[in-house]
């Protein structure tokens, strides 16, 4: 038995299991090489992947968003009326996933000449600034201060 070390193990990262979970699946995804693809920055707000797609219709792949990932699959049909002597471009189907970021938008798809160009938009951040009010306590919530005391004068003294 093998014990997984996480990333996430710390007491004061509370709730990431489920983004632990992604990270895992994005690696195991990683790994498949095909297609292969770009990524790119397109002006100051926007992106785009590129696909090499050769030999895929644009009617053999789907773009769709399905939760927060941005999935795009390839599927072709065997023509059957093609007698192959030899067959070196790969007829298979592939899926591959993109996690997004919160607020990226999907633009539009493209397909031309094999590659496949998705744009995407992500929103520029803005910059935030929030006052929180700060509520007088009740008088008794806390323990009480020092107190001073009154003390009568020494008449020894005299």
């Amino acid at each position: 038995m093998t014990t997984r070390l996480s990333l996430f193990n710390s007491p004061l990262l509370l709730g990431f299991d489920q983004f632990e979970r992604t990270l895992d699946r994005i690696s195991k995804s990683a790994a498949e090489g095909y297609p292969p693809y770009n990524i790119e920055q397109i002006g100051e707000d926007g992106l785009r992947i590129t696909l090499a797609v050769a030999g895929f219709l644009s009617e053999d792949l789907a773009v769709q968003i399905e939760d927060n990932q941005l999935v795009i699959r390839g599927r072709q049909n065997d023509d059957k009326s093609r007698v192959y002597l030899h067959r070196g471009i790969a007829a298979r189907q592939f899926q591959r996933s993109f996690v997004l970021a919160e607020g990226i938008e999907v633009v539009g798809a493209t397909l031309d000449n094999g590659l496949l160009d998705i744009d995407l938009k992500r929103p520029l951040p803005e910059s935030k600034v929030r006052t929180i009010k700060i509520s007088r306590a009740k008088a008794d919530h806390r323990a009480p201060g020092p107190q001073t005391i009154d003390v009568a004068p020494d008449h020894a003294a005299d």
